[in-house]
C-alpha cells in the first residue's frame, strides 16, 4: 500500500511538472498538412461554421467550403504561441462565396437586377402607380449565384422597366370580343361568396398549411384575395384538382409562374407563384397529375401555391369544394 501511494504522489508530480512545462492544445491540419495550433476545436469550428452560414461582404448568401480542418490534440511547451486567426484564415480562403439578388424578370427575359426583395417590390409598387403599360408582365426572382450581377438602384430600375400606356382603339375592341372565347386568362376578377355548380369533383391539389384565405384583404393586395394560399416547402409538386385541358403555362405578372387549367363548361383552375411548371399549353392533364412545383415566384414573400376556381370568369371560394 506505502509502494502503491508513493506511485501516484510520484505520478502526480510528475504530473505537475509536466503541466509547468507544457499545455494542452490542438493541432490542426488541412488537406494532410499542418496550418498551426488552436486553443479551443470547438470555438474555432464554431466560427468556420458561421462565415460559411453568413460569409462576408455585400449580398453574400453562404459560403461553400469543401475542406475542412482536422484537430488532435497536443502537448504544446508553454511560451509558445497559437495562430487561432491565421489557421481561420487559411480554412476560409479556399470558400466559395454565393451571392443573393433579386431579378427583375419581364415576359420571361432577366431585364435587371436589385439588392433587396424590398427594392424590388418597391420597384413594382412605382410602376403600378405610375401605370406603367407592362406592369401585369414583370415578376420577381429570387437569384443565387457565384458571382453577384450589376445591381441597378430602385430610381434606375423603374427608369429602365417603365413603358407608357398606349391605347389603341382595335386592341379594346378585340380585347371585349374576346370575353366569349373560353380559354381566355385573366388576372382580374370579382369575388363570389355563393357556390356554383362545377359539374366535378375537385381534389387537394397540395398538401399544406392555408396562409391565405379566400376574400381576405391585405396591405400587399390591391383587391381582396380571390383564392386560397396553402404554404408548402419548396419544390413540392402540384397536382390537377380535376381533369382538363391547360390553357395557360407561363409567367403572368404578379402571379409568377403560373398554369391554368379548363375543366369544360367554364370551369377553370388557377395555380400560381410556382417555381417550376411541368406542362405545357395544350397539354390534357388527368386529376392527381403533376402539373408544377411549389415556390415564390411573382408577388410571394414565401413558398406556397396560389390556388383559384373560377366560373366564367367569376372566382369562388375553393373551400366550399376542398380543404
Amino acid at each position: 500500500m506505502k509502494l502503491l501511494a508513493i506511485l501516484a504522489i510520484g505520478g502526480l508530480i510528475i504530473f505537475a511538472a509536466i503541466m509547468l512545462i507544457y499545455k494542452p492544445i490542438y493541432s490542426v491540419t488541412l488537406n494532410g498538412e499542418f496550418i498551426g495550433y488552436c486553443t479551443d476545436k470547438t470555438e474555432m469550428q464554431n466560427r468556420i461554421n458561421a462565415y460559411m452560414d453568413e460569409g462576408s461582404g455585400e449580398n453574400v448568401a453562404f459560403v461553400e467550403i469543401s475542406d475542412l480542418p482536422e484537430y488532435n490534440m497536443c502537448l504544446l511547451k508553454k511560451g509558445l504561441t497559437t495562430d487561432d486567426n491565421g489557421i481561420f484564415n487559411k480554412v476560409i480562403s479556399g470558400g466559395k462565396n454565393y451571392y443573393t439578388y433579386y431579378a427583375l424578370v419581364e415576359d420571361d427575359k432577366e431585364k435587371l437586377y436589385v439588392k433587396t426583395l424590398e427594392e424590388a417590390e418597391k420597384t413594382l409598387e412605382e410602376l403600378k402607380d405610375k401605370k406603367s403599360a407592362n406592369i401585369d408582365d414583370i415578376t420577381i426572382e429570387e437569384k443565387y449565384d457565384t458571382e453577384l450581377a450589376k445591381l441597378s438602384s430602385k430610381e434606375d430600375a423603374v427608369s429602365k422597366l417603365y413603358k407608357e400606356e398606349k391605347k389603341d382603339y382595335n386592341r379594346v375592341m378585340l380585347a371585349s370580343t374576346n370575353r366569349s372565347i373560353s380559354t381566355r386568362v385573366s388576372t382580374s376578377t370579382k369575388i363570389s361568396s355563393g357556390k356554383a355548380n362545377l359539374g366535378i369533383k375537385l381534389i387537394e391539389p397540395v398538401k399544406g398549411v392555408i396562409t391565405g384565405r379566400y376574400a381576405d384583404i391585405s396591405s400587399v393586395r390591391s383587391s381582396a384575395h380571390t383564392g386560397l394560399d396553402i404554404a408548402a416547402p419548396r419544390g413540392t409538386k402540384i397536382s390537377a384538382a380535376a381533369s382538363g385541358t391547360v390553357v395557360f403555362a407561363g409567367t403572368k405578372g404578379s402571379f409568377g409562374k403560373m398554369v391554368v387549367i379548363s375543366h369544360g363548361n367554364g370551369v377553370q383552375t388557377y395555380y400560381a407563384h410556382c417555381s417550376s411548371l411541368l406542362v405545357s399549353k395544350g397539354d390534357t392533364v388527368k386529376q392527381g397529375q403533376a402539373i408544377a412545383k411549389v415556390g415564390k415566384t411573382g408577388n410571394a414573400t414565401g413558398n406556397h401555391l396560389h390556388f383559384e376556381v373560377r366560373v366564367n370568369g367569376q372566382s369562388y371560394n375553393p373551400q366550399k369544394y376542398i380543404y
